[in-house]
């Protein structure tokens, strides 16, 4: 990647990191798709590096990084001196998954500086959405997961839909993320987890809603992609909603799915400006 080597060592650390921190095994079924993963990861981190690099002012706080930490943990149900154990028994570096997280971090500082004038949040819309959170009891959770291509000419935008139909039909949802999504969750498979539908932002929530469980979702057009949800699964789960934390966390999400269409673009247009090189043994 540009003039920096990645090495089949960065690559047998990245799929040991990959199975730890999603509680896989192993075998010769998943082989070929962690090491597409691994690679895909890899080379993602290192292209994110270069432009760090490049930008010296950039920080973070040591609590957002012990705050990652601890969440990564816990989405594979242990503590953090849990999870250091496991990995020095699996003969991982730990500090390669904190090296991960530090990465993230400051990237993400990055797509801020650049792109915080951009963010705005139309709060007439959560505003909306509160109203009709005020006597709901039960709420509805959603396992997603989703991929995001480059959007094409109209002309061309048939024809590239059944390209990726499929290819899903043939390799499976979270394989065909791995290859061809933009978005950062490709490297999970597209894997978004559970989702409240609080968390969901408004344009999307009814897309889900009406997608059946093992279904894909019609294409969602976005400024610069098209997005295909996966609902895996869905439940009802009774909460009390406070409005005020509620309001913050719309808040929260929107920016959030602002900036990470920032970062997908953004990310997309260095990955094309940079050089890789992958050599076959």
């Amino acid at each position: 990647v540009e003039n920096k080597a990645i090495t089949k060592s960065d690559i047998v650390n990245e799929i040991k990191k990959i199975l730890i921190l999603n509680n896989m095994q192993y075998s010769e079924q998943n082989k070929n798709e962690l090491q597409q993963r691994a690679v895909k990861s890899v080379i993602e981190r290192s292209i994110k590096l270069i432009e760090i690099k490049k930008n010296t002012f950039l920080e973070f706080s040591r609590d957002d990084l012990n705050k990652e930490l601890n969440r990564v943990a816990s989405q594979v149900g242990l503590n953090l001196e849990k999870l250091k154990e496991i990995c020095a028994s699996n003969e991982l570096d730990f500090s390669i998954i904190e090296d991960g997280i530090r990465t993230n971090l400051l990237w993400n500082s990055l797509i801020f500086y650049y792109y915080r004038d951009r963010i705005s949040v139309n709060l007439d819309e959560i505003d909306e959405q509160l109203k009709l959170n005020q006597t709901k009891k039960e709420y509805n959770e959603y396992l997603i997961s989703e991929i995001v291509i480059k959007r094409v000419e109209s002309d061309k935008l048939e024809l590239e839909l059944q390209k990726l139909e499929k290819v899903i039909n043939e390799e499976g949802f979270d394989k065909a993320a791995i290859r061809l999504s933009i978005s950062q969750s490709a490297i999970k498979g597209g894997d978004l987890g559970w989702l409240n539908e609080n968390q969901i932002g408004k344009n999307f929530k009814s897309v889900i809603f009406n997608t059946q469980v093992g279904s894909l979702s019609p294409p969602i057009f976005l400024k610069d992609g098209i997005l295909i949800f996966k609902v895996r699964d869905k439940r009802k789960i009774e909460e009390k909603i406070d409005l005020e934390e509620l309001k913050n966390q719309l808040v929260n999400n929107e920016k959030t799915k602002m900036l990470n269409m920032y970062s997908s673009s953004h990310y997309d247009d260095l990955r094309r400006s940079i050089a890789i090189k992958i050599f076959d043994e």
